[in-house]
């Protein structure tokens, strides 16, 4: 899929600037979060720095929660995108998932140093000291989840609805990014969203051990 950088060039100059605005409230509101802590700065703060209206940064997005989860956010917006045109072929429902999934982060704007890679790991580290963000998040990803299993249902013959399989591929798919991404977060330096597929591969490869993982009895030894 084409980098996410190449599409905005062919935009339209005024999507262009809208993209550009965009950009600008999430890389100033990360930096200014980070730097006085996620409920030590305001929205005025915010709008004040990047020269912008509240009435605009409400254009964007419906909240701080919303803007400093953004790179995140954008991601899994990507794949409802790309579930309205995939076609899974001889793969399983679980594999096509995947595969979308990575396709999605390879989406991401890949742009060096300031890059997607950098705001995804300022947002999740705001995250693990702003409640408020989990709580966004949580609601976002049942929102996502339902919307990504709506359209898979539009679009393919999954069974009855009562079936509760395809939610569980979902979910497994969820889960395995949220492991690469803890993974990933923890390693050292500033490893890019190459390195975050590559974790997100190795999760998807150990899915099937852990369905037939047989707990054995604790070792005594510590």
């Amino acid at each position: 899929m084409p980098d996410a950088v190449q599409d905005r060039d062919r935009l339209p100059l005024r999507e262009r600037k809208k993209l550009r605005t965009r950009q600008a409230l999430i890389d100033t509101a990360l930096d200014l979060f980070t730097e006085r802590g996620f409920d030590g700065a305001t929205l005025d703060e915010l709008c004040e720095r990047v020269e912008v209206s509240k009435r605009t940064f409400f254009r964007y997005f419906t909240s701080k929660e919303d803007v400093a989860m953004a790179p995140t956010q954008d991601m899994w917006t990507a794949l409802l995108e790309d579930l309205e045109s995939v076609a899974p072929g001889d793969r399983t429902l679980l594999e096509t998932l995947q595969d979308v999934l990575l396709d999605a982060i390879g989406r991401m704007p890949d742009d060096g140093d300031d890059g997607w890679a950098r705001r995804v790991r300022l947002s999740r580290r705001l995250a693990e000291r702003s409640p408020s963000m989990d709580a966004h998040g949580l609601h976002f990803c049942d929102r996502t989840g339902q919307a990504a299993i709506d359209a898979l249902r539009r679009r393919f013959d999954l069974g009855d609805t009562s079936d509760p399989r395809p939610r569980l591929a979902l979910d497994l798919v969820t889960s395995s990014f949220h492991w690469a991404l803890h993974t990933w977060i923890a390693r050292p330096g500033t490893p890019g969203r190459a390195r975050l597929a590559d974790d997100l591969r190795d999760v998807f490869a150990a899915v099937p051990g852990s369905l037939t993982l047989k707990p054995g009895p604790a070792s005594a030894a510590r």
